[in-house]
């Protein structure tokens, strides 16, 4: 599914062509027990899913498109919910018009290249649903240091 070499607390991440991304670094992170991070890469794709939060319904709404693209960043968060990896990734795809998709990264999957840096914080930041704004997000506490 992949392949990784690690420098000081930095993954160099390459992942095998034609596998899905978000699910491939989760599995990575899991693997490793990155349990707070960060993530950035590039590569190429022939199907995307993205997907938009509607603050109004509190609800994803999801598009998937099929078409040759290059990644042209790729970069989120690592934490973790219920003591499992948790990708918070976001996505800007060019495609062959030069016109780019972005948004919200649900899945991706990989037609050549994906190469990805993953930074391990060596600390645990969990997650959180608020029920307020309908999302997961960070459970720190004010002046946590």
């Amino acid at each position: 599914m992949y392949s990784y070499k690690r420098i000081g607390s930095k993954y160099i991440v390459s992942i095998d062509n034609h596998e899905e991304i978000v699910e491939a670094l989760t599995a990575f992170c899991n693997e490793k027990r990155i349990m707070s991070g960060s993530i950035i890469g590039i590569g190429a794709i022939n199907r995307l899913t993205l997907r938009f939060f509607n603050p109004k319904t509190k609800a994803y709404e999801d598009k998937t498109f099929c078409e040759q693209m290059e990644i042209s960043s790729l970069i989120g968060n690592i934490s973790t919910e219920d003591e499992k990896a948790y990708l918070h990734l976001h996505i800007t795809a060019g495609r062959s018009d030069y016109s780019a998709l972005t948004g919200h990264l649900l899945a991706a999957i990989l037609n050549g290249a994906g190469e990805f840096v993953v930074e391990d914080y060596r600390e645990s930041i969990e997650r959180a649903y608020n029920p307020e704004l309908g999302l997961h997000c960070y459970n720190l506490k004010k002046g946590d240091l």
